[in-house]
């Protein structure tokens, strides 16, 4: 079926009634990464007995993989179908959750058991670009291109409320069952996705000419920088937030990650048209000062309540940062290298989750747990130079000025 067959087949019928069942692939998709969130750091430290640097390691290799598939997953999306590259996606997370059990069996040898999880994180990673980055296309291909910024947001809250319930979720099955529990999730739940997205139209993909990527990396780089620099305070929470409940003695760390996710999109669905009605760097700078803000609670926090707050500014800060560093990167190119562009713009993401988790670890294990969020806050916070930067140098696509 043809992309202009597909707009006539949705035509009549309400944005969420097109979207909602690619939204809920990706719900389900990304449930089974929320639920080893907050268990995975506690797995590798208590149940294998490693330090805060493999933590950071086996945490930040998900993302490491992320950014080496993500051109591979644009390129087949766009040359193959979206459908077809989300049921890829979903095929390699199923088998992520199989070699989480084979790294079970070997747990009698740490080193080999976590070797064989980093191969298992590794994949997931590469799952996760597959499926996020098809399910945007997918989603843009069948609804109105009026609607292109509302797909992103909406997308995009259906991964976050993802990792929102399946914090809770991921806790319970680990405390009563184990890792093997996380593990025959991950490898169950994308298995049942597939009967999901199994009855809609594919798309058919539509030839495109291959543009210069390193153009488009020169015109997206300081945004794309920008954007890397205020998501470290997404590594930290995803990262150190349980192991910091646990350090303190604090029950239900859990509970970060869920107030966390919520404020995200309480914030995507109160504010997604800021970016475009106020400017993307106006709306990055005042958003990055929030996260900041609650990034410092983290480290302050002396209860759980105040670390909680903190959790919910982080997560209420970073969910517009993304859009707002976004929207400059977008218009600092032509429009027919956008999508490319976003591609380029989103591998920043990846670089700095693959990067900071690891080092972040080094802060952990050198000064303890709630100095990572000290030193997560200081980076943050020079996004914000970043964001007034871009603010004083408008882009300007085609010789003309915003």
């Amino acid at each position: 079926m043809s992309v202009v067959a597909m707009r006539e087949a949705t035509e009549g019928r309400s944005f969420a009634a097109s979207l909602l069942p690619i939204m809920g692939a990706v719900f389900v998709a990304f449930l089974v990464i929320g639920v080893a969130m907050p268990v995975l750091p506690l797995y590798v430290h208590d149940g294998l007995g490693f330090g805060t640097f493999v933590v950071g390691l086996v945490a930040g290799s998900q993302f490491a993989a992320s950014l080496i598939s993500r051109p591979w997953a644009g390129h087949y999306s766009d040359g193959r179908g979206a459908k077809r590259a989300v049921a890829a996606g979903l095929l390699a997370a199923s088998t992520s959750g199989l070699i989480y059990l084979c790294s079970l069996l070997l747990r009698g040898a740490p080193e080999a058991s976590v070797a064989v999880l980093l191969l298992g994180r590794g994949v997931l990673g590469g799952a996760e670009s597959f499926i996020i980055t098809a399910a945007v296309s997918w989603g843009l291909a069948i609804v109105d291109s009026r609607n292109t910024g509302k797909v992103i947001a909406w997308v995009g809250s259906a991964m976050f409320a993802a990792f929102a319930i399946g914090a809770p979720v991921g806790s319970a099955l680990y405390a009563g069952y184990g890792f093997a529990a996380i593990a025959g999730v991950t490898a169950l739940a994308p298995l049942v996705t597939l009967l999901l997205i199994a009855p809609l139209p594919a798309v058919v993909p539509v030839p495109r000419s291959r543009l210069s990527f390193a153009k488009v990396f020169g015109s997206v780089w300081v945004p794309g920088f920008g954007s890397a620099l205020g998501s470290v305070g997404f590594g930290a929470m995803t990262t150190f937030a349980a192991l910091l409940f646990a350090d303190r003695g604090w029950t239900q760390g859990w509970l970060a990650y869920t107030v966390y996710a919520a404020a995200f999109i309480i914030a995507r669905v109160l504010f997604s048209h800021a970016s475009d009605k106020f400017g993307g760097a106006k709306v990055a700078l005042f958003c990055v000062l929030i996260e900041t803000a609650g990034q410092a609670l983290m480290w302050l926090a002396v209860r759980p309540e105040l670390a909680l707050v903190g959790a919910a500014l982080t997560g209420f800060g970073f969910s517009l940062v993304y859009p707002g560093f976004g929207v400059e990167a977008v218009l600092r190119v032509p429009a027919q290298s956008r999508g490319l562009a976003m591609g380029a713009y989103t591998a920043f993401l990846d670089l700095a989750q693959g990067i900071a988790s690891p080092a972040l670890g080094l802060v952990a294990r050198g000064a303890g747990l709630n100095v990572v969020f000290l030193v997560s806050a200081v980076t943050v916070l020079c996004a914000a130079f970043v964001a007034s930067w871009l603010m004083v140098n408008p882009p300007t696509v085609g010789g003309q000025q915003r």
